[in-house]
């Protein structure tokens, strides 16, 4: 892995957040900016959300555990894609963009989610927080090779509503 500046901030990378949110219903695309930066500790995304209208339930006026997870696809698909890019995540040092795009959904897998609910977010205008906290390549005997990653997230708004939460991905298929 490239070792990046410390805290070196990539702002949002339109071009690159169209395109990871591409597969995404129009009235599903939630996430609006994100800042990534790097450095020792890993690679983080800072992010900007809006959610004018639930994609699948009468308003609850809070954001929910299923647009909490929408959220988080998003957020991570723009991390590990602008991580990609950038030459900023171990494990994914010989990936192109090209692999990511073919691997995005068929491949990157939530093999684990949880998250609390603290105080309820307004889904409007929220902002949320996601980092690789670790990424290891695993060969299980008899197994394809995968990626494991570990995650941590957390939404806030501007009225003190607070969520954080944990998620395991499996990258499977790689190379």
């Amino acid at each position: 892995m490239t070792t990046p500046a410390v805290d070196r901030p990539y702002a949002t990378d339109a071009g690159l957040l169209a395109r990871v949110l591409r597969p995404y219903k129009k009235h599903c695309r939630y996430l609006r900016a994100a800042e990534v930066t790097a450095g020792p500790e890993g690679a983080m995304a800072h992010c900007e959300f809006a959610i004018p209208e639930s994609c699948y339930i009468d308003d609850t006026g809070h954001l929910n555990s299923v647009e909490t997870n929408i959220a988080y696809n998003q957020m991570m698909y723009y991390l590990v894609a602008k991580s990609v890019k950038e030459g900023l995540l171990a494990g994914f040092e010989n990936w192109t963009l090209d692999d990511f795009w073919r691997h995005q959904l068929p491949d990157i897998l939530i093999a684990r989610f949880a998250g609390s609910f603290r105080r309820p977010v307004d889904p409007r205008r929220f902002f949320g927080e996601m980092t690789f906290l670790s990424v290891t390549r695993r060969e299980p005997s008899g197994g394809e090779p995968f990626l494991h990653a570990t995650t941590s997230y957390r939404y806030w708004d501007a009225d003190g509503g607070r969520c954080d939460g944990e998620a395991t991905l499996a990258f499977v298929n790689i190379p």
